[in-house]
């Protein structure tokens, strides 16, 4: 399995100011970001805040471009951190202490994946999994057994 972490590709086409801000906080962040929060972290100096609906369309964008992805389970936004093929699955690591979120990919998965899939005559639109547990810091912290668990 592979975590390696790049920059996202910024040279998308059609990247507008508005788009490019939306990924500039994703990036930044590096961590997941709800689309209210973003509009919170979007209001200018004047503490104007775009509408609801041009953030969701920046996030659209970015999500089509595969420079974001979509936590479902956090109802979050992060910035694609990893370099992977379209349609490949993508395998999410979140840690429930901290809120980080580790992206990678794996070669087995994805073939295993591909075969389940097509013996149900089945076409994916999504391949996304999210696995919520602990960090290695985390689950290495002082006062934890090593999987997490508080020791008295």
């Amino acid at each position: 399995m592979s975590t390696k972490r790049v920059a996202p590709r910024a040279a998308a086409r059609g990247l507008t100011p508005a788009r490019r801000a939306a990924l500039d906080i994703l990036t930044k962040a590096n961590r997941p970001v709800g689309a209210y929060e973003m509009i919170d972290l979007l209001a200018d100096e004047k503490g104007k805040r775009p509408a609801p609906i041009s953030v969701y369309r920046a996030l659209g964008y970015l999500l089509d471009q595969g420079l974001a992805h979509r936590l479902a389970s956090r109802n979050a936004f992060v910035v694609c951190g990893h370099s992977h093929e379209a349609g490949e699955p993508v395998i999410f690591l979140i840690c429930d202490e901290c809120g980080e979120v580790s992206e990678a990919t794996c070669p087995e998965l994805t073939r295993g994946l591909a075969a389940l899939t097509a013996s149900a005559g089945f076409e994916p639109r999504t391949r996304v999994v999210e696995i919520a547990g602990l960090c290695g810091r985390c689950a290495a912290a002082p006062g934890k057994d090593g999987r997490g668990a508080l020791v008295e």
